[in-house]
Parts: C-alpha cells; sequence; structure tokens
C-alpha cells in the first residue's frame, strides 16, 4: 500500500486519536494537531503541532508539500433547555465546530489540490441534526452548517476532491463522559439504541479511514450515520 500524507485535525484523543491509530498501522505520514499532545504516541510517521483551531490561519508550513486527507474532529456537546442557551452558547459552538473546519479547509485547499491521486475530506455531524432531540438546539444548529457545507464543498470541489460527513451518535469518548459518567446513564444511552450500546471510537473511526480511501472513491456529499440505528430504525414492542 503507498504511504499517504493526512491531516487529523483533533487527532490527540477521541475518535481524531482512533483515526490516527489506524492509519498509522497502515503506514502512512500523519500530521497531527490539536491544543496539545493528549495520548498521541510518539512515532516517527506522526508529526504533532500545537494549533487552536479558533484561530483563522492554519500553519500549512508545517505540513507535507501534498494531502490526500483531512480530517476535522473538533466538536462540542453543549446541552441547555432553549431558554438557557445564550448568544455566546450558540458562537461558541458555531466557531468550534464550523467556523474551524472552514478556515482549515480554506488553508488547506492548495496541498490537497496537488494530490495526484485525489483527496477526501471528512467532517463530523451529528444524529441530533436529522432526529430532534431536546437541549440539542445550539449543537444540532452548528452540525446542521457542517452538512450544508459538505454538500456545497462537494459539489464545488468535484471530482479531484470528494467531501463527506460522519454524523454519530452518542459515542464513548472524554467529550461525552458527563453523559456516561454513572451506570444509570450508561445504560439509559444504550437503551436508546437499537444496537443497545452507545458507540466505540474504533465504529467512527473505521467509518473515517474509509471515507478517506479510494475504497471509497464514488461517494461524496454524503452524510453517513454511524449511530447505532437511532436515526432510521425504530423497534416496537
Amino acid at each position: 500500500m503507498d504511504s499517504h500524507n493526512y491531516l487529523i485535525i483533533g487527532g490527540t484523543s477521541g475518535i481524531g486519536l482512533a483515526i490516527v491509530e489506524i492509519l498509522r498501522e497502515e503506514g502512512h505520514q500523519l500530521y497531527v494537531t490539536a491544543r496539545n499532545r493528549g495520548e498521541l504516541p510518539e512515532d516517527s510517521a506522526v508529526h504533532f503541532f500545537a494549533h487552536d483551531i479558533t484561530e483563522p490561519q492554519f500553519p500549512i508550513e508545517k505540513l507535507a508539500d501534498s494531502l490526500q486527507g483531512l480530517v476535522y474532529c473538533p466538536g462540542t456537546i453543549q446541552l441547555k433547555p432553549f431558554m438557557r442557551l445564550q448568544e455566546d452558547d450558540y458562537l461558541e459552538d458555531f466557531r468550534v465546530n464550523f467556523l474551524g473546519a472552514t478556515a482549515a479547509i480554506r488553508s488547506c485547499l492548495p496541498l490537497l489540490r496537488k494530490s495526484s491521486t485525489g483527496a477526501s475530506i471528512v467532517m463530523f455531524s451529528t444524529v441530533a441534526v436529522t432526529v430532534g432531540m431536546p437541549f440539542h438546539a445550539s449543537v444540532a444548529c452548528a452540525k446542521g452548517a457542517i452538512e450544508g457545507l459538505t454538500r456545497s464543498l462537494a459539489a464545488e470541489f468535484a471530482p479531484q476532491i470528494r467531501v463527506n460527513a460522519i454524523a454519530p451518535s452518542m459515542t464513548d469518548t472524554r467529550l461525552a463522559q458527563p453523559f456516561l459518567n454513572t451506570e444509570q446513564k450508561s445504560e439509559l444511552a444504550k437503551a436508546r439504541h437499537p444496537l443497545k450500546r452507545v458507540g466505540a471510537p474504533d465504529d467512527i473511526a473505521a467509518m473515517a479511514v474509509f471515507l478517506l480511501m479510494q475504497k471509497s472513491s464514488w461517494i461524496t456529499g454524503q452524510i453517513l450515520h454511524v449511530d447505532g440505528g437511532i436515526s432510521g430504525v425504530q423497534l416496537f414492542k
């Protein structure tokens, strides 16, 4: 298998780290950024640099001359009743989930266009955009913007660059711990899903890696639901 250059933004924990681990095992060169190194292993094929995704300029000088893929992992889970949400809450969710993605893509687009084999961009939405859920107004709006961006850029960048997004349900990551940190919370979360468990980082990472690879070369502009069936299946008792 040829070695490719991939940029994983937010790749030092949770789903991002799981993506890094899979790609590292496959022998690719990885450029990984987050605010801190977190759990990222030391490896000659893993090039880490610190970056705050709320900054308007992305440091492309730290990357290879071309990229075959970009994955934007940062997200928020800010759940509040609608009447408690303030303008700053909406702005923070929009800044992290949407504006950070647009800044990274804008900066890295010349490197993605240099790829002789084509390139792939993967972003993350949430099942709450498709399935109305209480207390999700702010994050669902921000992730809804990601879904619109995915389809728009897929059209604009075709055929050289594919753009897709993954919409997970509850996944067992550090970000989700406040909602899974007791046995009761964990069991309730599992029960809501037809497959009767919450997601693991590897469940989501496997789809992200697939979307980066040539095996998915006829897929673009799609929102892939990796959500334990919660968005499309209703069980009757």
